[in-house]
């Protein structure tokens, strides 16, 4: 009996010391495949070497490829003043460090996005506005000097030209067909870290009263739009253009997911307008304007409740020729009815100057009609048609 535990006890040390060998040399020969170890009726798929080209269902990735090589950082420098202490010798050189320092070139940056192959950009005003030298740096590294083509400070928009071949552009897409809740892509050179893409949804369309532009229609959109993103793209899911970056609401000076774009149907027009005319023609008959309130309807028995108030006429312009009087409540142009003072601007400079117009007018308790031509309107005018 003893011999036989000898002989057990001697053939398990030999096994052990064989699967530790086994183990440490030939470690795959223990491997155990757990696929074997579920039942027949379960069928095990294995994701495949290597991922598809293509990006997956719920990516943007398509979008940004699309539209990215189209957006364009922009460089605007502004050379200073001349300060007259320059010309005197015992000044520069107690403050010549300062004044040095004074005098350099005031760079902005900003954005902006190719619409052509023939190399217009689209931009803001405010990016370009009194610049002596602008630098577009393109996405593939290449960068030209640009010239301005024409502004327009009431839209906010300008255009600029470059001399590049094979240009990307981007595609316009119809922002009259968006809604809230679509998602978009901003799209710019924020901070100057270089080109980002951010996302996020239409959050409302036609916001105005911001109190940035003359004429507003933005579209709101909480994708981060950050110091720099001015004069970047707006882009739907197809990569196509839909608006114009232009400002944010910010406390900080950094992104509070409010952010503002010119929608692309208005950007184009302005486009084509500076490129073919070098200005954009709108209608101006040379008014102060106000909304009716109630109090004020009240107070002089008006029998119109909504309408624009005249509150000022501008001497022989057109409205003061027509016969136009302050406290005269505007409520029809030609065939369009007119509810509030932004009603009246957009429908005055929607006439093409040079033509004439009615207007319907509720003067205290007489209904009038008054015809008068409309005139250009002048750059840098004040909000008032």
């Amino acid at each position: 009996m003893r011999r036989t535990w000898l002989i057990f006890s001697q053939a398990v040390t030999v096994a052990v010391a064989v699967l530790f060998v086994v183990a440490t040399l030939k470690p795959e020969w223990l491997a155990r495949n757990p696929a074997r170890m579920l039942p027949e009726i379960v069928t095990l798929q294995s994701a495949p070497a290597a991922a598809p080209a293509s990006a997956p269902a719920a990516s943007l990735r398509t979008a940004a490829q699309r539209a990215a090589p189209a957006v364009v950082s922009i460089a605007a420098s502004r050379a200073p003043a001349r300060s007259p202490q320059l010309d005197d010798p015992w000044f520069r050189f107690f403050f010549g460090d300062r004044l040095r320092q004074q005098q350099q070139p005031q760079v902005g940056l900003g954005s902006g996005v190719i619409v052509s192959p023939e190399g217009y950009v689209l931009t803001n005003h405010h990016v370009v506005d009194g610049a002596d030298d602008i630098e577009v740096q393109l996405a593939d590294g290449r960068a030209a000097r640009a010239r301005v083509v024409g502004t327009d400070p009431d839209s906010d928009l300008a255009v600029l030209k470059i001399d590049l071949d094979a240009l990307p552009t981007v595609v316009f897409g119809d922002s009259a067909g968006l809604h809230v809740g679509d998602t978009v892509l901003a799209i710019g050179n924020p901070f100057n870290v270089g080109q980002t893409v951010t996302a996020g949804i239409v959050s409302a369309l036609g916001r105005n009263r911001v109190g940035i532009n003359t004429f507003e229609n933005f579209i709101q959109t909480d994708a981060a739009i950050n110091p720099g993103n001015s004069g970047g793209a707006l882009v739907d899911v197809d990569g196509q253009l839909v608006g114009i970056n232009t400002a944010i609401y910010s406390r900080s000076g950094g992104s509070l997911g409010i952010g503002f774009a010119i929608p692309a149907d208005i950007a184009r027009d302005v486009m084509v307008a500076l490129i073919r005319d070098g200005r954009v023609s709108r209608g101006w008959i040379g008014v102060e304007v106000g909304n009716v309130t109630p109090e004020f309807a009240d107070s002089f028995g008006l029998p119109v409740r909504q309408g624009a108030l005249i509150t000022g006429v501008l001497q022989g312009g057109p409205a003061a020729q027509a016969g136009m009087q302050p406290g005269d409540v505007v409520t029809q142009v030609g065939d369009r009815g007119v509810t509030d003072s932004r009603q009246l601007v957009d429908a005055v400079t929607a006439v093409r100057p040079g033509d004439e117009v009615r207007l319907g007018v509720q003067r205290r308790q007489q209904r009038l009609e008054l015809t008068l031509r409309v005139a250009q309107r002048p750059v840098r005018a004040q909000r008032e048609p």
